[in-house]
């Protein structure tokens, strides 16, 4: 397989991507914690060998360590270029928090918890353990491999696996009560919530209750008081507010001329400009 794939055969690509796929891509996502950038970290990852498989030295053992190592290193370029990216975003103003729905759709899978769990714990170990231990523990690397991968003593591969399992059983243990506080914490705060809305609405209801009593049906307004109704107003000034019956002008009217119009009523002898102009 060696050979066949540094002289550039596209078939023992394909038989090494059928073989070690699965075992990478399961090693980046505990690693990443995100499916989609654990794809990526595969596709990049063979890719990246295939260009340099010329660096393939001979000889008979499985080329998983040699993928493993392309991969580790293929998620550091990646942690790096994120902690830039969060430098240059911290630098740009605040304009304001969007809510992140993804992360309520991926709370109802059963292993998001412990997932989560895990990369917090190994995020606060250190960068040589954490590494040691993914790749022994996840990947299911032998120490003898695993040192190969890391270009490090088998002993020291034993020595950080040792201070990784004890630290991560701390680390793991903590953020479980943490999270289960947390949780409680926020079933109680919206209890409260809950029974002072109720509270609220039922003083509010009490308070109009009290104050307006209902008037039996068909009982008489009482005399010189309003209409249970409420003021009527009469049809003929609400549809024509500019005729008022029932008063006079002030001035008296002027004597209609042979040459005025009606009262009443507009003129439709056309003046001598709209004639030139009709």
């Amino acid at each position: 397989m060696r050979h066949r794939f540094r002289s550039g055969d596209r078939e023992a690509l394909g038989e090494l991507y059928d073989e070690h796929a699965q075992v990478l891509y399961r090693y980046a996502l505990r690693v990443t914690g995100d499916w989609a950038e654990a794809e990526d970290v595969v596709s990049t990852t063979f890719l990246e060998a295939w260009r340099g498989r010329e660096k393939v030295r001979p000889g008979e053992e499985s080329l998983r360590p040699w993928l493993l190592g392309i991969a580790t290193n293929v998620m550091r370029r990646n942690a790096r270029a994120r902690r830039r990216r969060d430098v240059a975003l911290a630098r740009v103003p605040e304009r304001g928090a969007v809510p992140d729905f993804v992360d309520d759709l991926v709370a109802h899978l059963a292993d998001t918890e412990q997932l989560r769990v895990a990369r917090i714990a190994l995020g606060k170990l250190r960068r040589r353990d954490r590494e040691v231990f993914t790749l022994v523990v996840w990947a299911g690397l032998d120490y003898a491999a695993a040192a190969e991968v890391l270009g490090v003593p088998v002993g020291t591969v034993r020595s950080r696996l040792s201070r990784a399992r004890g630290r991560l059983r701390e680390l793991a243990t903590a953020e479980t009560r943490r999270g289960r506080e947390g949780s409680q914490d926020r079933k109680d705060s919206q209890g409260r919530e809950g029974r002072q809305a109720t509270a609220s609405q039922g003083q509010a209801a009490a308070r109009g209750t009290a104050s307006a009593p209902p008037s039996p049906r068909g009982a008489p307004p009482a005399p010189g008081g309003p209409s249970p109704q409420g003021p009527r107003t009469p049809r003929a000034a609400t549809r024509w507010p500019t005729v008022v019956s029932g008063s006079a002008p002030a001035t008296p009217a002027p004597t209609p001329s042979p040459d005025s119009p009606p009262p009443g009523r507009f003129s439709v002898a056309p003046s001598l400009t709209q004639e030139n102009h009709g």
